[in-house]
């Protein structure tokens, strides 16, 4: 099985001399291609941490960090940009969207930097909003005309079109009720289920943390526990999702 994500020893401190605070002490783990897993812990725990080092958002004092077979471990900025764009789709709890900016267009947004013509990032934007389970009759609306749950959905399709190799999601419940958090779970477990999408999801909640497949808890900056989680919930509400959307 193709590892996706390989960490080895990884350590990450702040500071220096007596006051150095070390925040990751030596977390080793590995996440298959096509794998959901959730990463949990307290505040303070060092989960923050961890997903910046995921997301090539930073880099660990020592230790080694592959994704999808290359070591991120010690790039530059600018080579750390450029895993950013090429090879992972962020999700995060403030959806981050341009708000009087249609639904397309903020999906298609990363694929104008990337300089693809209209015409085919049009395409791939539809593509991604298919998978995302967004309806086709509220694409033209502005992302500040949806709710919650729907602005969501937005930014997971518009974490797919650069196919990345790892879809990231921090905390992607946070701002949400249960019933509309339950349909974004669902969707995650529908891009990893039926689109074999690799998924890494960061949350503090046991309950969101029981979506995936397999769980790291982690506390004092080291893993406590990494087990596949043999109570796996199915996210529900599908039909009353959409009654509610005709």
């Amino acid at each position: 099985m193709k590892k996706i994500i390989e960490c080895n020893n990884i350590k990450k401190s702040y500071g220096t001399g007596a006051t150095v605070t070390e925040v990751l002490k030596g977390v080793t783990f590995s996440v298959d291609e096509g794998e959901f897993l959730a990463i949990m812990g307290p505040s303070g725990s060092g989960k923050s941490t961890l997903m910046h080092i995921l997301g090539a958002l930073d880099t660990p004092t020592s230790g080694r960090y592959f994704l999808d077979g290359r070591d991120v471990s010690k790039l530059s900025d600018e080579e750390l940009a450029d895993i950013r764009r090429e090879k992972i789709g962020f999700v995060f709890q403030a959806f981050n969207l341009l708000p009087r900016t249609s639904v397309l267009r903020n999906v298609a947004l990363p694929l104008m930097y990337a300089n693809v013509p209209k015409e085919a990032r049009e395409r791939i934007a539809e593509k991604a909003l298919d998978d995302s389970a967004f309806p086709a009759a509220f694409r033209g609306y502005h992302s500040n005309q949806l709710s919650g749950g729907m602005m969501q959905r937005v930014a997971i399709a518009r974490s797919l079109v650069n196919d990345p190799a790892l879809v990231l999601a921090d905390e992607p419940t946070g701002n949400l009720d249960s019933r509309t958090g339950e349909m974004v779970l669902r969707t995650f477990q529908d891009l990893n289920m039926r689109h074999g999408r690799t998924v890494v999801l960061i949350t503090h909640e046991l309950y969101v943390a029981e979506h995936a497949d397999r769980i790291i808890h982690i506390r004092d900056g080291a893993i406590v526990s990494d087990e596949k989680n043999p109570n796996k919930r199915i996210a529900t509400g599908k039909e009353e999702e959409e009654q509610e959307w005709k």
